[in-house]
């Protein structure tokens, strides 16, 4: 979905309009967010990475406040507009256009952070490269900010099949049916949403969104393997309403 040309458009018009809780936050809770953040890192400059950096939303405000930020998307769409946008803020912000799987920095960054439940999407493989990826790129006391979602997201979800058709709109600009479901698989605490789009002529796609939620216990025992010092965890950061932006929302905080 990130990497297709017709979508990525359509998911970027939806990370930039402040008005919506769809595919990023309320620049309101961008900004409770940040100011949390700020806090924990305790120092008014370094350097930040920020992993699933989308068009900048985080990094721009990050910039303007003084510190070195580089961000990170495989979205093309979205690094060109953080990009342009940065140039046209005289803001001096090193965007990467990659996996972040794929990071192979070494002891380069005070804070590391990852937003909008990102961390829920990856395997228990993907996790593995991610983590020894992240502590590298750490220097020594660095941390490294994420949030999930967690128990309370699941309680206030419903699980249900839907279709819609639309002559022409989000996933493709033609006419298409689109079917979804959402599931939840409890023994592995994930979720799943599968959108199947059917066209005209009767071809198909499928997309399948994978996510995970949490609770403390879970988070522990993944850092109890690694070599950060110290976890930590805070709640109620979020007030609005809706997936991904409540009380459903737990930040998490890893000393090196």
């Amino acid at each position: 979905m990130w990497t297709d040309e017709y979508i990525s458009k359509q998911l970027l018009e939806m990370h930039i309009n402040p008005d919506i809780n769809i595919a990023s936050r309320k620049e309101e809770s961008i900004d409770k967010t940040i100011y949390w953040i700020l806090k924990q890192l305790g120092k008014n400059d370094g350097e930040i990475l920020d992993l699933g950096c989308g068009p900048g939303l985080y990094t721009e405000k990050l910039a303007k406040k003084g510190y070195t930020v580089t961000g990170v998307d495989f979205s093309e769409n979205s690094i060109e507009y953080a990009k342009n946008r940065a140039k046209q803020d005289n803001l001096d912000v090193n965007y990467i256009c990659k996996d972040y799987l794929d990071l192979d920095f070494k002891e380069k960054f005070d804070l590391i952070i990852m937003i909008y439940c990102d961390f829920g999407v990856l395997s228990i493989e993907e996790r593995e490269v991610f983590f020894k990826n992240v502590y590298n790129a750490l220097k020594p006391g660095g941390i490294f900010i994420f949030d999930t979602l967690n128990k309370y997201t699941i309680d206030n979800l419903k699980f249900q099949r839907n279709w819609e058709f639309s002559q022409g709109g989000f996933w493709q600009d033609k006419p298409y049916l689109c079917l979804s479901q959402s599931s939840h698989f409890q023994e592995n605490k994930a979720i799943l949403d599968q959108i199947i789009i059917i066209d005209e002529e009767n071809n198909y796609k499928i997309y399948r969104f994978w996510n995970h939620y949490f609770d403390e216990d879970d988070i522990n025992n993944i850092f109890e393997r690694l070599d950060f010092k110290k976890v930590e965890n805070r709640q109620n950061i979020l007030e609005d309403d809706g997936l991904y932006n409540d009380k459903g929302v737990t930040f998490y905080k890893a000393t090196k």
